[in-house]
C-alpha cells in the first residue's frame, strides 16, 4: 500500500524530479557546445535560462520552503515536539545556515506520514 503523501511532499517531489530532468538537459547541451566552443560564463547563463534550469531551481526552493514550513506545523501536535520544543524550534530557525542542515530536515519532512 502506498503512503498518504501531503500537498507539500508531493510539490516537492515534483519540483525535485523537474529539477533533476532539467539539470540532465543541461548537462547534454554543455557537453554539445563544449565540443563546438569554450564554455564562457556568457554561454553558461545563456545554457541555464534556455533549458528552464534556473525555472526548476526557483521551484525547487519555493517547494523546499513550503515543506518545511508544513512539517514544522505538523509536528507541532506530537508529543515529541512538545517535550523537545525548543530544540526543535531551534533546528527549525537555523535550517537555511548549512545546506547539510536544510537537506537533512526535508528528508526528515518526507518521511512524515
Amino acid at each position: 500500500m502506498k503512503p498518504i503523501l501531503s500537498k507539500a511532499q508531493l510539490d516537492y517531489m515534483k519540483a525535485k524530479n523537474m529539477f533533476e530532468n532539467r539539470a540532465k538537459v543541461l548537462e547534454k547541451e554543455i557537453e554539445n557546445k563544449r565540443a563546438m566552443l569554450e564554455i564562457t560564463q556568457e554561454v553558461m547563463e545563456e545554457l541555464v535560462q534556455a533549458t528552464g534550469f534556473h525555472d526548476a531551481y526557483n521551484e525547487l526552493v519555493i517547494a523546499e520552503n513550503a515543506l518545511i514550513s508544513w512539517s514544522h506545523t505538523t509536528i507541532k501536535h506530537e508529543k515529541t515536539y512538545r517535550e523537545n520544543r525548543e530544540a526543535i524550534d531551534a533546528m527549525y530557525n537555523n535550517v537555511n545556515s548549512s545546506p547539510e542542515k536544510r537537506q537533512e530536515l526535508i528528508l526528515l519532512s518526507m518521511k512524515i506520514r
